[in-house]
């Protein structure tokens, strides 16, 4: 079990377009302090008036990746959250946009491990990275098999893990 207390009382804002996802996720992080919102325009007004900790973005149904853009501006982290853009290209957008972790939806249930880790990465001063290829490296070995980083060996390089 990760140590919570690093979530505890952060502000995170949660974007995806399915209430259940929301609502999951919701309940998974009920440590922290919680927005949400369910459209592109609702997560852009969010994020460029309020302060934010951590911002949880879908990548499809909310543009997430021009989010990503807004977040970043605003020094909030963000992971990428996706059902279906889990390929090797989504994984090198993320990491080129600069999101700190890329999640496919079926391991949301690991949400909390994951944002403890890069709080973890946070106070260290480490990368994100390291630590997203360590625990989801082998998730998506098997998703797309082992060759999937060939494509983007620059990135990987990168990675000092």
């Amino acid at each position: 079990m990760p140590n919570k207390t690093l979530l505890e009382g952060k502000k995170l804002l949660i974007v995806d377009d399915e209430p259940d996802i929301i609502e999951t996720l919701e309940q998974l992080l009920s440590i922290c302090e919680i927005a949400k919102a369910s459209t592109f325009e609702e997560a852009k007004e969010k994020l460029e008036s309020q302060f934010f900790d951590l911002a949880i973005l879908d990548i499809m149904g909310v543009y997430g990746y021009d989010l990503l853009r807004i977040a970043k501006d605003r020094n909030v982290i963000a992971v990428m959250l996706t059902a279906h853009a889990h390929g090797a290209e989504y994984i090198a957008k993320s990491f080129m946009e600069g999101a700190a972790f890329h999640v496919p939806k079926e391991e949301m249930h690991n949400i909390a491990i994951f944002l403890n880790d890069i709080l973890e990465a946070k106070e260290k001063g480490e990368s994100f990275w390291v630590r997203w290829l360590k625990r989801l490296g082998p998730y998506y070995d098997r998703k797309l098999g082992s060759d999937w980083k060939d494509k983007h060996k620059e990135i990987w390089r990168k990675i000092q893990y």
